[in-house]
């Protein structure tokens, strides 16, 4: 090699060390999602591994795109035809609703995809825990890009989120004849 060429390779793996090296310390001290807690209310770590839930429909909610999961106890749920046919969710259901902010498509503008991450609301069905809130307890987490972090939803927040695990009863009120539950489980 000429020692120009080696004199560049050089600079370049001191430049990629230097990157990985910073990039490994942002790693290091990125927030940890499941330390996050709702005071008097839900952690995110009740939900751990929701990333991997199946599917159970999507929505455009206000300005917002939206991805409705279950877990494995709430998909059996829907698959026996519950919440829709009056029956209730078994405890231990859980559900997650993601919500981004939309984007058009790069390679594909006629399509609205999902953008940067807004927040994540879940739902558990716990009958003896939540029996003052229909066996249901509620969780908002409201996520910020720029910290790559999450905080507990608040009263400053739309809809504004009390902090305990009633948030989202008054919301799911009219929907009491389903168990709470607003979402159908799209056909397959």
């Amino acid at each position: 090699m000429t020692r120009k060429r080696l004199e560049l390779t050089g600079f370049l793996m001191a430049l990629i060390a230097i990157v990985l090296a910073l990039w490994g310390g942002s790693a290091i001290s990125a927030q940890d999602k499941y330390t996050v807690q709702v005071p008097n209310g839900l952690a995110l770590s009740e939900f751990r591994g929701f990333e991997g839930w199946q599917v159970i429909s999507a929505s455009l909610d206000g300005p917002l795109l939206a991805a409705i999961l279950g877990n494995p106890v709430m998909i059996e749920a829907y698959q026996a035809g519950i919440p829709g046919n009056g029956k209730p969710v078994p405890d231990g259901a859980k559900l997650a609703k993601i919500h981004w902010n939309p984007t058009k498509m790069e390679t594909f503008p006629a399509a609205t995809v999902p953008g940067t991450l807004h927040d994540i609301d879940f739902m558990v069905k716990d009958s003896a825990r939540f029996a003052d809130s229909g066996g249901w307890g509620w969780a908002v987490f409201v996520y910020d890009p720029a910290s790559d972090t999450f905080r507990p939803g608040n009263t400053t927040d739309t809809p504004p989120q009390d902090n305990d695990a009633k948030c989202g009863l008054a919301c799911h009120t009219i929907v009491k004849s389903r168990d709470y539950v607003f979402t159908d489980y799209g056909k397959r």
